[in-house]
């Protein structure tokens, strides 16, 4: 007799051992947390030579001196250019010079044909800061040997003390980005959601926001 299939009931956040996201940062559910930087990024082969070995010696500074330790991440994307040749072709019809209107038009079949014949990839850059467990002290759970999977304090209490060791952290790191030439910016609540449901749920159009913060509760 054939098996009834039995349908998975495991979600992206159990995979990926999320606990929660809010007040812009990711709590994990052994009680982990960590924030995300947007960082900006230099065209390092443009540089001259002389500017390449200043940029190297300025970032092996800024790695000698971080206390802690930052994940870097890289993430490449096909990058969708429907809605910016849409919004050509829209100014093409609402123009009313005639040359004006034939240069728009040839920049909208020039840019359709490039993405045709090459793929434009979309890079960001990201740097991940996070708050070990341990930071937070011995909890009840370990000090009696409890094996129950869970938070080891309640998520405000771990929030609270996240928020304060992350936030120099970040600061850290952005005034020593700054020295780089380079702007990073701290990713909101929205914004991380968005990235993790984007990152393990490649190709499918993302949520409203609404529907996103659902997701997470």
């Amino acid at each position: 007799m054939t098996q009834p299939i039995i349908p998975i009931r495991s979600s992206t956040q159990q995979f990926t051992e999320i606990e929660t996201i809010a007040q812009d940062i990711v709590m994990c559910v052994d009680g982990s947390c960590a924030l995300v930087l947007a960082a900006t990024a230099v065209n390092f082969s443009l540089l001259s030579e002389k500017e390449q070995d200043v940029m190297i010696s300025m970032y092996a500074g800024l790695l000698n001196a971080l206390s802690f330790p930052i994940q870097l991440i890289v993430r490449t994307q096909h990058k969708d250019v429907t809605a910016y040749l849409r919004l050509l072709e829209e100014q093409e019809r609402k123009q009313k010079n005639p040359k004006l209107s034939k240069s728009i038009h040839d920049y909208r079949l020039f840019v359709a044909a490039t993405v045709k014949e090459k793929d434009v990839l979309d890079k960001k850059f990201y740097i991940v800061v996070p708050f070990s467990s341990l930071e937070l002290g011995p909890s009840t759970n370990v000090l009696m040997g409890s094996k129950k999977r869970g938070l080891p304090f309640p998520r405000e209490y771990i929030f609270e003390r996240a928020l304060v060791v992350l936030n120099t952290k970040r600061d850290q790191i952005i005034r020593l980005l700054g020295r780089l030439g380079l702007k990073a910016t701290q990713l909101t609540t929205q914004q991380l959601i968005k990235l993790y449901f984007g990152t393990y749920n490649a190709g499918v159009p993302a949520p409203d926001d609404a529907t996103l913060q659902k997701v997470m509760e």
